[in-house]
């Protein structure tokens, strides 16, 4: 018998040979990476160098699928952006007729609102108003008997966004004009490509930033970057600049850089509120931990951040400045809460019946405040005693959905909020890939309900029960977090208790040292411990008590 020849390379071994030996690696550890990777050459090699990639590393392709499902975001609204009509591009119009934007599942908000809030007509946002009409174009008066006057109804920073958008769209009008061999799309189409292409952007950075807080798992980023909720959210309002914002905050967090986390999520609030309700975690966590400067020091960069850029606007037009929190006080029930899904089935009426037109809903109000209240103080005694402290990543998804949930409105694009945190706190890519998709295709009877049965649309039930569908996969969604929060050996993240939080920042590692004043039933619970298998020194124990037994006993009575 002839010995084997041995092994031979194809190739020169690589002169550095170092590997990243605990990166997660989803084609061999993932049934859903597995299956995938199988269109690509299969797992990854046993012996591959990890982590060695020049040019095509983990976040690199994160960009390019994300640059994918943005480019089907866009396609899912260019049935909206069929420019008609003659003339310059202000007298030419986006192709809304008959409802288009329903039936072909292509409505933005950003088109109508381009003339509805005057931006058209180059004014400024919070300094110009219009009067609200009726359908037949007459003004209308609010329940008081005052004329029904709006504003901007946007936070600071996202109007100074669309002004800006506006200002370049015009700018483009204007070269149009100047040089004839120019395209001329109708002005509206051209404020919807610059918004955009700023909120693509936006959504890019929110990949890198949940890229960046994953730790070993970097993989786990990809379902931010196809998502489904993308492909009829992405530009269906701005709410993809307060996401960069607030993952962008939490990022500085995790890289224990608290005033400049502070400064992010302030800026994030500026543009739309959800990105304060961070600040919930971090303080619930700080005070378990003892660690409360750095997390005082973020909240209070947030609030000088907002302040320093609401208030310049709040002075010189306050009343255009106001618009924001006076709409969302005098909002109803809207069609996406489990408020209106319950009146959808059951034919009641609601907590505040018969209001006039823009009164405020005092007692829903109520309520709303209530629930999220009560939902906040469970989630802060689980946060204070659990007997491993939780995930920043855990508290702030729970936090956000609890918001949602007990919310009088979820605005279609408002899941987007949850799509990073999500990842992070339970990076189960089927489960997610499962509620992203729900939540995506909710989309379609909200449409066709808009639509109406007059014209062969759906009925308004249809919707609800996708509306309910979705929101019992984010109550199932904070369940399996609660669940991992108190069973820590099935956190993925924490990988059998070799990683601790990636996104802690000065929580990572931190032992529990919560402040004297804190009663007893609001620390944290101690482990258990488990009996393991006895040790020689349990034997020679017994077997000492045993002999001391028979010394007592000596006729073994």
């Amino acid at each position: 018998m002839t010995a084997a020849a041995p092994a031979v390379a194809p190739l020169p071994l690589a002169d550095d040979r170092r590997s990243v030996t605990d990166r997660d690696l989803p084609s061999r550890t993932d049934v859903l990476g597995n299956a995938l990777s199988g269109t690509i050459g299969g797992p990854v090699g046993r012996h591959a160098l990890i982590g060695r990639q020049r040019f095509l590393t983990p976040l690199r392709v994160m960009f390019l699928i994300a640059l994918v499902f943005l480019a089907l975001g866009a396609s899912t609204k260019a049935a909206c952006l069929q420019t008609v009509g003659t003339g310059s591009a202000e007298q030419k119009v986006a192709n809304w007729s008959g409802q288009r934007a329903y039936f072909q599942l292509c409505y933005s908000d950003t088109v109508p609102l381009y003339g509805a809030e005057l931006l058209s007509e180059g004014k400024f946002p919070y300094k110009s108003s219009w009067v609200e009409t009726d359908s037949a174009g007459e003004p209308r008066l609010q329940y008081d008997g005052q004329p029904a006057i709006r504003y901007m109804e946007y936070p600071v920073l996202t109007g100074l966004y669309q002004y800006v958008s506006m200002a370049l769209a015009k700018t483009y009008t204007a070269m149009t004009k100047a040089v004839p061999a120019l395209p001329v799309p109708a002005e509206v189409v051209m404020f919807f490509n610059i918004a955009a292409f700023g909120l693509a952007l936006a959504w890019l950075v929110t990949v890198w930033a949940t890229a960046g807080l994953s730790g070993r798992r970097p993989w786990d980023a990809v379902l931010v970057a196809a998502s489904p909720i993308l492909i009829f959210q992405i530009f269906t309002n701005f709410d993809a600049l307060a996401t960069a914002f607030a993952m962008g905050g939490l990022l500085a967090w995790a890289r224990r850089r608290p005033g400049w986390a502070g400064v992010l999520i302030g800026l994030g609030t500026a543009a739309k509120l959800y990105p304060a309700l961070l600040l919930v975690p971090l303080l619930l966590l700080a005070l378990r931990s003892g660690r409360l400067r750095p997390a005082l020091l973020t909240a209070g960069s947030a609030l000088a951040t907002w302040v320093a850029v609401n208030l310049p606007i709040a002075l010189l037009f306050p009343r255009g400045w106001s618009e924001f929190f006076r709409l969302n006080a005098r909002r109803g029930d809207d069609m996406d809460s489990l408020y209106n899904v319950y009146k959808s089935f059951t034919g009641w009426s609601g907590f505040d019946p018969q209001l006039g037109f823009w009164e405020p809903p005092t007692v829903l109000n109520a309520v709303v405040a209530a629930a999220f209240v009560l939902a906040c103080a469970g989630i802060g005694y689980l946060a204070l005693t659990a007997p491993q402290r939780p995930r920043v990543a855990q508290l702030a998804f729970l936090v956000v959905a609890a918001f949602l949930l007990t919310n009088k409105v979820w605005s279609p694009q408002f899941s987007l909020w949850l799509v990073p945190l999500a990842v992070l706190a339970l990076p189960h890519r089927r489960i997610l890939l499962a509620w992203m998709t729900i939540d995506a295709l909710v989309w379609v009877p909200r449409m066709l309900y808009l639509y109406g049965e007059q014209n062969k649309g759906l009925p308004e039930q249809w919707f609800t029960a996708t509306v309910l569908l979705r929101d019992i996969a984010v109550l199932g969604l904070c369940v399996l977090v609660v669940r991992q929060i108190y069973r820590p050996g099935q956190d993925l993240v924490r990988w059998g208790g070799r990683v601790d939080d990636p996104a802690g920042g000065v929580f990572d590692r931190a032992p529990d040292d919560p402040p004297s004043w804190l009663p007893g039933w609001l620390r944290p619970r101690p482990v258990p411990a488990r009996p393991g298998p006895p040790t020689d020194e349990d034997y020679e124990a017994l077997a000492m008590a045993a002999e001391r037994v028979g010394a007592g006993n000596p006729a073994g009575r």
